[in-house]
C-alpha cells in the first residue's frame, strides 16, 4: 500500500462512534478534511439503511455506505441503493426450515425493501431505534419469507453466545449463505451466499477505480474480517473481538479513544 490510502472505509459501531453512539466532533471534523483534500470515506457497515440517519445527523456531510454486510451500496446524495444482492424468497424459505430444524426456539427478522423496511416474528426484542420506523409484526410464517431480504436475523433462547451461536448456524445451512455476528448478544447475521463486507466494498471501489491495495480499512467485529482481510490495509480497533485483530495489520486506540481519528491525523497529518 502507498503511503496515503486512495480510499477510507470504516465500520460505525465499535469503530467510528463511541459507545454512547455518539460521532466525536473530533472524528466528524477528521472525515471532513480528508474527504475535502480528495480522499473519499465510505461506511461500511452492518446497519441497515433505514439505521444511517442517526450517523449522517452528527456529520458535516453524510457519506456513501456499503450496508446490510455488504449487502446494499448506498448513496446519500440521492437517498438511492446502488446495488442490492438480497436472499432471494426460495433461498429464504430453506435457510428459515434449516434453521428451524436446527433451533427449534429460533426468532427470525428480516432486512426488506433495501433495507428500508423490517419484517420481525412476534418474539422478535425490537431494537429501540426501530420504534421510530415501519417495522412490522408478521402474520405468519410464510410471509417472512415472501419477500427478497438484504439480511435475515436470527435469535435463540438458549444461545446468548454469538460466537458458538454462529458455528451452530453455520453448520445447519452447510454453506448456502453467509453467517456473522457484529454484537456480543446472541443475533447471528446471515446474508446471500458470497454476501460480505469486502464484496460490497469491492464493487463500489471497482466502480471508482480503486484496488484493494489501495483501500484503507477500520473494523472491530467478525463482520469486518472479510473486509480487514480484503483492504490493502485492514485496522482493528483496541476494544476489537479477537476475530477482527487476529486478522488486521495494525490496531489503534478503542472506540471511545477515537481509534479512528488519531490514526487518520497521523497518517494524514491533519
Amino acid at each position: 500500500m502507498p503511503d496515503l490510502p486512495r480510499l477510507v472505509a470504516t465500520d460505525i459501531d465499535g469503530t467510528l462512534i463511541r459507545s454512547d453512539r455518539t460521532l466525536s466532533r473530533r472524528t466528524a471534523d477528521v472525515l471532513d478534511k480528508i474527504t475535502a483534500g480528495g480522499t473519499p470515506v465510505v461506511i461500511v457497515t452492518g446497519r441497515p439503511v433505514r439505521w444511517l440517519a442517526q450517523l449522517y445527523d452528527q456529520m458535516h456531510e453524510p457519506l456513501p455506505a456499503v450496508c446490510a454486510n455488504g449487502a446494499v451500496v448506498y448513496d446519500p446524495d440521492t437517498d438511492s441503493v446502488l446495488r442490492a444482492a438480497p436472499l432471494d424468497s426460495e433461498l429464504l424459505v430453506d435457510v428459515a426450515r434449516r434453521l428451524r430444524d436446527a433451533v427449534p426456539d429460533v426468532v427470525l427478522a428480516v432486512e426488506v425493501e433495501d433495507g428500508r423496511g423490517f419484517a420481525h416474528e412476534s418474539a422478535w426484542p425490537l431494537h429501540p431505534d426501530d420504534e421510530r420506523h415501519g417495522v412490522r409484526a408478521i402474520s405468519s410464517p410464510e410471509e417472512l419469507t415472501s419477500v427478497p431480504a438484504v439480511k435475515l436475523l436470527a435469535r435463540a433462547a438458549q444461545h446468548d453466545d454469538p460466537d458458538a451461536f454462529v458455528e451452530v448456524v453455520s453448520a445447519s445451512l452447510g454453506g448456502i449463505a453467509e453467517t456473522t455476528h457484529s454484537s456480543f448478544s446472541g443475533l447471528v447475521e446471515i446474508s446471500a451466499a458470497g454476501v460480505t463486507k469486502a464484496a460490497g466494498l469491492a464493487w463500489l471501489c471497482e466502480r471508482e477505480g480503486i484496488d484493494a491495495a489501495e483501500v484503507l480499512a477500520f473494523g472491530d467485529m467478525p463482520n469486518d474480517v472479510p473486509m480487514l482481510s480484503w483492504a490493502g490495509r485492514g485496522v482493528a480497533m483496541g476494544n476489537a473481538h479477537p476475530a477482527a485483530r487476529a486478522v488486521a495489520d495494525e490496531v489503534t486506540a478503542t472506540n471511545d479513544e477515537d481509534g479512528v481519528a488519531a490514526y487518520l491525523e497521523r497518517l494524514f497529518g491533519v
